[in-house]
């Protein structure tokens, strides 16, 4: 193999760890900011809210995909007979997840 090759290799494999990086720092920010705004909805504030955005974040760790998370903002406000279709929550989960990504590469000046 060329050395040439091999240094094009590298960049890709380089390229490829770093998207898959910042995948996860926005899908990690949108679970964050999607907490706050589910917490809001919830009425909790405070310390409260911010536990509740955490285990959101936490909640996308159970299995891969997003339903993990879908499914615990969904059950929490049937629990608590808040009212929100689950396109709704869907939409909000696209919107912050735009946010996010915003955010990131803001962040990063990338």
């Amino acid at each position: 193999m060329s050395d040439a090759f091999k240094d094009r290799e590298r960049g890709f494999e380089n390229k490829w760890a770093h998207d898959a990086e910042l995948r996860f720092k926005v899908v990690a920010r949108r679970n964050k900011l999607l907490g706050e705004w589910a917490a809001g909805e919830l009425g909790f504030s405070g310390e409260r809210a911010k536990e509740y955005a955490m285990a959101v974040v936490q909640a996308d760790f159970q299995e891969p995909g997003h339903e993990d998370v879908f499914r615990k903002i969904r059950s929490d406000f049937d629990a608590a007979k808040l009212a929100r279709s689950d396109a709704s929550i869907r939409h909000k989960m696209e919107e912050l997840l735009a946010v996010a990504g915003k955010q990131i590469v803001g962040e990063k000046g990338t």
